[in-house]
């Protein structure tokens, strides 16, 4: 009879332990879905594609010094 008053108090104190993490969850992933973060994937792609475009424009801008050159011919 102890056993099962004691387990059903330590039921009863669980119980709240489980509310009170889930609404923490709730509320911690909610404020991260607030924030204006990007995860590491994507960061990386932006990466990449910033690489990709400073190459592309030092290519251009090359092409532009040599159709100038063409022009003051």
């Amino acid at each position: 009879m102890i056993e099962t008053l004691l387990q059903a108090i330590l039921e009863q104190v669980d119980h709240p332990k489980k509310d009170l993490e889930h609404n923490l969850r709730a509320l911690l992933n909610e404020a991260v879905t607030k924030m204006d973060l990007v995860s590491q994937d994507e960061l990386e792609r932006q990466k990449t594609a910033l690489q990709n475009a400073n190459i592309r424009l030092a290519e251009l801008q090359t092409q532009v010094k040599t159709l100038e050159a063409l022009i003051q011919k």
